[in-house]
């Protein structure tokens, strides 16, 4: 659209040779077919036909009309045509509509009336508004509201217009006498609009005089009294805030969401005193307990999250309100609170938190939770968060999370473990019970990698005699009997563990030796089959305790080398902790057997896939070692796995205290520091909150907290020349990039000495980019200079282009000049920020994602961690990969990075370098993502800045 429109109508079906059908229609046409005549009319014109032919068949067919629907309808009509000329002044043919508008306003029916005072608002022309204001005026002591709250609005809209004070020079005493008396809600939110817009002083003046009766008013109204508050506080003058903060807390006991929503929002922007704050905290926790829709739910949990990273103290009080929004069947919604109450947590509040995670883990266990597997992984995460920070409270959860170590969801499952694997080095007074619970319930376990995981915690932390032994015999036990197959007299195959007829879900080949049939002959076809059973073991039967047994006999042989140096740990172990040289000897003998038992399953033919070799390699190394013994060895298998680990845990504890260190900044309070005893200020009759709000302005005004404006360097480092300094129009633009909206403050200066008319700053973007709305024309005199803004949305998270030009006319020149803009490029690193992750959700995101961008190195950068910290520099990311794998000097370095953009996309890079023997590296760098934008816009950013340059 090339003109300003408030009226938007598809139609596909129209052209211009419709519109003598029309003509036609409104001249010899009734009421029906007249308006149908006018609706095609309105659609053409929208469509960009201009039919300027019938604007006198209207005033003479259509303007006597008494039909409501055609004078509807010619209003929409008179909305949309051009009004005005070529030199910007009213047609005069708009003259002759005045008396038919001024008979409307005069109208007996109240429709007529409202819908023409409402199509007043709309029009801008003083010389067909100027005959109507006595009109307009009367209206207001009409005895109906519908046309007092039109006549409002009206009345408002003329006084705003460039010389609309002309017009109605005493309209803000009209409204305010209006107001005092009016009992209508919409009329009176109307007639305070127009106060607040138009003379603010006086909006103000009538809000404190009733400031007792404003929680009785309309919400209309005090919402319209909320976004006077507002605007009034951002000015420098902050006088009467106290009695503001005042009338914002008695609205907040109002009936209306709405109203206590911006009530809440409001007074933490007014007051950071605690008191505010608490209130604010204590609505919205009100508001989300009693709000059912998820979206609302998500907003408020956002301004709590906002509220917790400036009044964390205050915001500790409120968690358990917080929390109780769980019971919120959303998934992001339950997100949102664990990861918010998380940030939340203290000595104090951590019992009463993971009591309440852990009652919230029985529930799941009900089967009647729509996710509940992908809720109880969360849960699982957020107890193991929990006892990370505060280790006292894991010994009463720990046990019950480890029931759930054979839990279908393998996710869940493995976050188990894993926490159970923590918490048993960092709480050695919990070891023993622990270790006897996951020997008790290893049997559930049905996931390879929860195995393997258990597997390693049962070889590292099983110290005592009688532990060693239930382990060892738990793995046994688990295996079943030995050999893990037999081959029969028939050349069958069959797991021992198993009679020969129950054999299930058997794996068959065809046998290769020829078959004598009973007549002599050979068979042609195999007649014999030669079976591998993996057996399906339905829980609660008697197999299900064969778990390691089906999985190894499913082709995991990673798990069976797992299986072979847990059982070499407890050997070992036993070794020292058994005194009969005997039973040693025998557990050993019965370790090797198991081994051997697994290396002649791995090498036969009977299995679709035979042993990889780093299993093979790990299997023979056990054996090899519990035949010959060094003190070298035993100790590097006995005590260094365990110390690496524990290592590893510190490292990643120091890590995070480090990034909560830089994240609080919190400045201490210096020796000589002032310290305000506001119970010795004067009262003077305030409330507790006004007092306290009060003492934190002054404490603001004294550290500079009113006067942090952003650094003025940066400031100018965002504005970019659209222009060159010889052309008749100068433009620059100051970009501000705020998540989905980009706003281009662009001002233009006329560098001639002639009026520029019609200057229209005309913009198009490239990407996902939607330009909001088109800038209007402006007429710009000799020399002067005109600030244009413009709106532009943003849907995804990729480099983008705005490009455009500024188009003018000169009264000596016909034709319209064309300045052609410079492009403005959107980076994407206004868009991702620094983002953290486990690394088994980097994985299984890694697998997932299937865009990928694949950069090759090429960098004058010969150092390998210099080029990584380059990278990370660059492309604004974090690394996950940490800082002691990275130390040494190798010649080859592999590290992963991740980033989350502001619409919750990931980005992950992994980058893969090595020095070659010139020094130079070489090596790619590969990034996924869910979405190609992203992955394509940070593979341009990398390309561009690997280098080493800017």
């Amino acid at each position: 659209m090339e003109k300003p429109c408030s009226l938007l109508v598809h139609f596909d079906k129209g052209s211009a040779a419709m519109a003598n059908e029309i003509k036609a229609d409104l001249e010899g046409g009734d009421g029906p077919a007249k308006a149908d005549a006018m609706r095609r009319a309105i659609s053409l014109l929208l469509n960009g036909e201009t039919l300027p032919q019938l604007f006198i068949t209207i005033v003479r067919y259509v303007l006597p009309s008494e039909d409501h629907t055609v004078q509807k309808l010619l209003l929409l009509y008179l909305e949309i045509i051009d009004r005005r000329d070529p030199a910007g002044r009213a047609l005069p043919e708009m003259i002759l509509i005045c008396q038919n508008l001024r008979n409307n306003l005069q109208s007996p029916n109240e429709y007529i009336r409202g819908v023409t005072l409402r199509f007043l608002c709309r029009l801008s022309e003083p010389e067909v508004l100027e005959p109507l204001v006595p009109s307009v005026l009367a209206n207001l002591e009409h005895r109906h509201h519908f046309i007092r709250r039109h006549a409002v609005s009206a009345v408002s809209a003329i006084y705003r217009l460039p010389h609309g004070d002309q017009l109605i020079p005493d309209a803000p005493d009209l409204v305010e006498r209006f107001l005092a008396s009016e009992q209508d809600a919409s009329a009176r939110r109307n007639a305070f609009l127009m106060l607040c817009a138009c003379a603010q002083d006086r909006a103000v003046a009538y809000l404190l005089s009733n400031a007792d009766r404003v929680a009785e008013w309309p919400d209309l109204l005090q919402m319209a009294v909320v976004d006077l508050i507002h605007k009034v506080c951002r000015s420098q003058n902050r006088a009467n805030k106290g009695r503001y903060i005042t009338i914002i807390t008695s609205l907040l006991s109002t009936p209306s969401t709405a109203v206590v929503y911006e009530c809440a929002g409001a007074l933490v922007s007014l007051s950071s005193a605690p008191t505010a704050v608490r209130a604010a905290a204590n609505t919205y926790c009100q508001l989300l307990s009693s709000q059912s829709d998820n979206n609302v739910k998500l907003i408020l949990l956002d301004r709590l999250n906002e509220l917790r990273t400036s009044h964390r103290d205050v915001m500790v009080g409120v968690v358990m309100d917080v929390l109780r929004a769980l019971a919120s069947p959303n998934l992001d919604v339950k997100r949102k609170v664990l990861d918010l109450v998380l940030d939340l947590l203290t000595p104090r509040n951590v019992e009463e938190v993971v009591l309440y995670l852990k009652k919230e883990v029985v529930k799941t266990q009900a089967g009647d939770l729509e996710k509940g597997g992908e809720y109880r992984q969360m849960l699982v995460q957020a107890i193991h968060a929990c006892a990370v920070e505060y280790p006292e409270v894991a010994g009463s959860v720990v046990h019950l999370l480890m029931d759930f170590l054979g839990d279908t969801n393998v996710a869940a499952a493995v976050d188990v473990v894993l926490f159970v694997r923590e918490i048993i080095e960092t709480n050695p007074k919990l070891r023993v019970s622990m270790i006897q619970r996951l020997i008790d319930t290893f049997y559930q376990i049905r996931a390879s990698r929860v195995c393997s995981c258990a597997l390693w915690i049962l070889g590292e932390y099983s110290l005592s005699l009688s532990e060693v032994e239930s382990a060892i015999a738990t793995i046994k036990q688990c295996l079943g009997d030995l050999p893990f197959y037999t081959v029969s007299d028939e050349g069958e195959a069959t797991d021992s563990a198993k009679p020969a007829q129950a054999v299930v879900n058997s794996v068959t080949v065809s046998s290769r030796r020829p078959v004598v049939l009973a007549d002599g002959t050979y068979a042609t076809q195999s007649a014999a089959t030669e079976t591998i059973s993996t057996p399906s073991v339905a829980p609660g039967s008697l197999a299900s305790t064969l778990n390691l047994r089906s999985l190894i006999l499913s082709g995991d042989f990673f798990l069976a080398a797992v299986v072979s140096c847990t059982l070499t740990k407890l050997v070992l172990r036993l070794e020292e902790v058994q005194p009969s040289k005997v039973e040693s000897n025998k557990a050993c003998t019965g370790a090797l057997l198991i081994m051997t038992s697994i290396l002649q399953l791995g090498q036969s033919s009977y299995l679709p896939h035979p042993i990889d070799n780093d299993s093979y390699d790990r299997i023979v190394l056990c054996v090899r070692l519990l035949c010959n013994t060094g003190d070298d060895v035993r100790k590097i298998w006995l005590q260094s796995c365990r110390q690496s680990f524990a290592k590893m845990l510190a490292e990643k504890q120091f890590r995070e205290t480090e990034e909560m260190k830089a994240k609080a900044q919190i400045s201490h309070a210096q020796p000589d520091d002032l310290i305000d005893f506001y119970h010795l200020k004067s009262r003077k009759g305030m409330s507790q909150l006004e007092l306290e709000d009060e003492v934190h302005d002054d404490l603001k005004a004294a550290t500079g907290g009113f006067t942090k404006d952003a650094d003025d360097a940066n400031k100018l480092n965002r504005i970019l020349q659209l222009t060159g300094f010889s052309d008749p129009v100068y433009a620059e633009a100051f970009v501000t990039v705020h998540h989905y909206d980009i706003v281009l403050d662009v001002t233009v200066i006329n560098r001639t000495k002639e009026t520029l008319q019609n200057l229209c700053l005309e913009l198009a973007t490239m990407g996902d980019l939607k330009l909001v709305d088109r800038p209007q024309n402006y007429t710009l005199a000799p020399e002067s200079s005109k600030q244009i803004r413009a709106n532009i949305k943003v849907s995804s998270t990729e480099t983008g282009v705005i490009f455009g030009n500024i188009v003018y006319e000169t009264s000596n020149v016909m034709e319209r000049s064309v300045v052609v803009l410079n492009d403005i490029h959107i980076d994407i690193m206004d868009y991702i920020s620094p983002a953290t992750c486990a690394d088994v959700t980097f994985r299984n995101m890694w697998a997932e994602f299937e865009w990928e961008n694949k950069v090759a190195v090429n960098t004058v950068i010969q150092d390998e961690k210099e080029f990584l910290n380059h990278i990370i520099k660059s492309t604004n990311m974090k690394c996950l990969t940490p800082p002691s794998v990275l130390d040494g000097e190798c010649g080859f370095l592999a590290a992963n990075l991740y980033a989350k953009s502001v619409f919750d996309e990931d980005a992950l890079v992994n980058i893969s370098i090595e020095k070659q023997h010139d020094g130079k590296l070489s090596g790619y760098i590969r990034i996924r993502s869910k979405t190609q934008g992203i992955a394509l816009s940070l593979g341009d950013k990398i390309t561009l800045k690997q280098k080493g340059g800017s």
